[in-house]
């Protein structure tokens, strides 16, 4: 699954992070945990604040949109730490999914567990192409 939006955090009640949808509709974390998911293996959450968590508030607890597609049975999330660059989405679903398709090998299955290293690809290429630090640095994988 690819979720190109806007991430929020409800650092009050954490079940309640969300991602927003069209006409300013929520699909938030409790909505996850309720899906019945049982083939999911990969999650790009292109939206900003995807793996952050409220270290003021809940320091103990790891409660984000990524951890909560993890729970939901997301074997390999791309996530991000902090606000992304809304140029940085397309740059970033066009390299992940160049890499992770493998358009040389027609025949060869999309594997969730190469995820990581087409991520670090990926940051790899944007620093090429003169992205400054802090617009590729908050990307991380989860799984």
């Amino acid at each position: 699954i690819h979720f190109a939006s806007h991430g929020h955090i409800d650092t009050g009640q954490p079940f309640n992070s969300s991602f927003e949808l069209h006409n300013d509709a929520r699909f938030t974390i409790l909505d996850l945990v309720k899906a019945k998911l049982p083939n999911a293996e990969l999650a790009i959450l292109s939206a900003c604040h995807t793996a952050a968590v409220d270290k003021d508030n809940t320091p103990d607890e790891g409660i984000s949109l990524a951890a909560g597609m993890q729970f939901c049975g997301f074997r390999g999330i791309v996530g991000t730490l902090w606000g992304m660059a809304d140029e940085d989405g397309p740059l970033l679903a066009k390299e992940f999914y160049r890499r992770i398709l493998h358009p040389e090998k027609q025949d060869a299955p999309v594997n969730f567990k190469d995820a990581a290293k087409v991520l670090k690809d990926v940051t790899k290429e944007m620093r090429r192409q003169n992205v400054p630090l802090h617009r590729w640095v908050p990307f991380v994988h989860i799984g």
